[in-house]
């Protein structure tokens, strides 16, 4: 075959993205050279980054340069191409996707750990993205959003000259041109927290449609996994094209044999975000499912119960108030301490402290620990990490996906050979330290007691969510469920006891403020 050229647009990133599929390509033996083009998205400086990703802005030139024979291949950051291709021209392949979580760099004199995300009150966040923009304000509603242009480098540079308090940028772009961020402080908003751009992450080798020689080619650097997930994403990017420009994420994983979507739509970068996830074994009309929840006429519940106290600025309470849906939320247990006062003997020669519920957190913290600086802390999930910044600490370790067993297995290879002090509840089913090695020494703590309400009154909410093992026995010791009432199990505890009684219920991927939302919206009412 011929010497390949590869069209390439030239900025930083551009040059990086274009020089790897040069060298995978040499790694099966194909000979190639660069072409950089100047976009029209590389002259227009005045417009908002919504305004150009995903319209072509970044690729028509390298298209016309594709289509006249100048260039042989073009590399596309995937997320940028419309989601109609030219008449022929096809995406070839596509290579294995880069991490596509999001990265908040933040000037260090501009941290306050004890708030979610780390950002002082207030702070000037530079993003031009729409979808970025409304679903930090769902997170922090009191932040300022300024417009922020210009490539990688060029975004970071205007962080260091403090034109920000901070940027938001794709962890993908960083991690590929290797940049050095440790003048910054850097929070890594999950995408299961941050919703990310259909395609984030993904490169789109683009050819000729008729190139037959050159497709059978790239088949060997091509991605399966990545490409099915990204076309669902993609899929619903184009669903939602039919006249509303409204801040989109979508993002599918596969897990375990099993697929993974979260998507989040506002109606306009100022607006609250709605939030849908799927967990499904084939993709298979699943865009149209996702859509079809976000755009159909159906029946939102009107009120949903929860077992626990609310707060008014929660974003729970939010979103479901966007719905008009009402919360009946009241805690069906009453919490006790059971150790007044610490011994210093718990806290010798720790190497982490890990909690698995708020409650644990805060009774731990009235004790008044003298903690040494090289402890670090690990939580079971975003409820009991935001209960630690309160108290001034940032969790080391963050357990996802509300499966509690997955996280110990997780949590036990990172404590392996260590020392882990465990604060709990007198009763805990004790299902972290199941999981550790028998390496890891554990030094238990019990400090407080659960007791169970009596005489608790029905609710006549359509949803009922339940937060511990312990509010559905207190819950159900008097009453009965409605045939029509649907229940939500925040972790699989709560689950398993609705398993033991034989009743349905959604399970949602973070036992969170998020994670509920996302399982609410989901419902529809009979």
């Amino acid at each position: 075959m011929k010497k390949l050229i590869i069209g390439t647009r030239g900025s930083d990133l551009a040059l990086w993205q274009a020089n790897y599929i040069k060298d995978k390509l040499a790694a099966i033996g194909a000979e190639a050279e660069l072409k950089i083009i100047k976009t029209q998205g590389d002259k227009i400086l005045n417009l908002r980054l919504d305004k150009l990703e995903g319209k072509g802005f970044f690729t028509k030139e390298l298209e016309e340069e594709l289509l006249d024979g100048r260039i042989d291949l073009a590399v596309h950051s995937h997320k940028d191409l419309p989601t109609a291709h030219p008449a022929g021209l096809i995406i070839a392949a596509v290579p294995e996707r880069e991490d596509p979580a999001e990265l908040l760099l933040i000037l260090k004199d501009c941290v306050d750990v004890t708030q979610k995300l780390s950002l002082k009150t207030g702070a000037m966040v530079g993003t031009s993205s729409n979808r970025r923009k409304a679903q930090l304000l769902a997170l922090r509603p009191e932040l300022n959003i300024e417009d922020l242009r210009g490539n990688v480098p060029t975004r970071i540079q205007k962080l260091r000259d403090e034109n920000y308090d901070a940027i938001l940028l794709a962890k993908a772009g960083v991690n590929r041109l290797g940049i050095d961020l440790s003048e910054f402080h850097v929070e890594v908003l999950d995408t299961s927290e941050l919703v990310p751009s259909p395609a984030q992450g993904a490169l789109g080798i683009q050819i000729r449609e008729k190139d037959q020689e050159l497709f059978d080619l790239l088949q060997q650097i091509h991605h399966e996994e990545t490409a099915s997930e990204i076309a669902v994403e993609r899929k619903v990017l184009n669903l939602f094209q039919g006249g509303c420009h409204m801040p989109l994420g979508c993002y599918c994983k596969k897990e375990n044999g099993q697929y993974e979507v979260w998507t989040s739509k506002a109606e306009t970068d100022e607006h609250f975000p709605d939030r849908l996830f799927y967990r499904v074994p084939t993709l298979d009309g699943l865009a149209e499912k996702i859509v079809e929840k976000f755009t159909a006429k159906r029946k939102l519940p009107s009120k949903v119960f929860i077992s626990r106290e609310i707060g008014e600025n929660n974003y729970f309470r939010r979103a479901l108030a966007k719905h008009q849906i009402e919360i009946d939320g009241r805690s069906l247990i009453r919490t006790f301490p059971i150790v007044l006062r610490l011994d210093p003997f718990y806290l010798k020669n720790l190497d982490w402290i890990f909690f698995s519920s708020r409650n644990g957190v805060e009774y731990f913290f009235k004790l008044n620990p003298v903690l040494s600086k090289r402890v670090k802390f690990g939580v079971v999930g975003r409820g009991s990490e935001d209960e630690l910044r309160k108290h001034g600490h940032v969790a080391d370790y963050v357990g996802e996906g509300g499966d509690i067993d997955e996280v110990a297995r997780l949590f036990a290879v990172v404590a392996e050979n260590q020392t882990v002090l465990f604060p709990r509840a007198q009763d805990s089913l004790l299902s972290m330290q199941k999981f550790l090695k028998p390496s890891t020494k554990v030094v238990d703590l019990p400090i407080y007691e659960t007791v169970i309400e009596e005489d608790i009154d029905r609710t006549s909410a359509e949803v009922l969510i339940f937060t511990s093992p312990s509010n559905v026995e207190a819950y159900f010791a008097n009453n009965l469920l409605d045939p029509e009432q649907q229940v939500i199990a925040i972790g699989h505890s709560t689950g398993k006891k609705f398993d033991e009684m034989g009743v349905k219920y959604i399970l949602p991927y973070s036992p969170d403020e998020i994670g509920l939302a996302e399982a609410v919206f989901g419902i529809d009412v009979k």
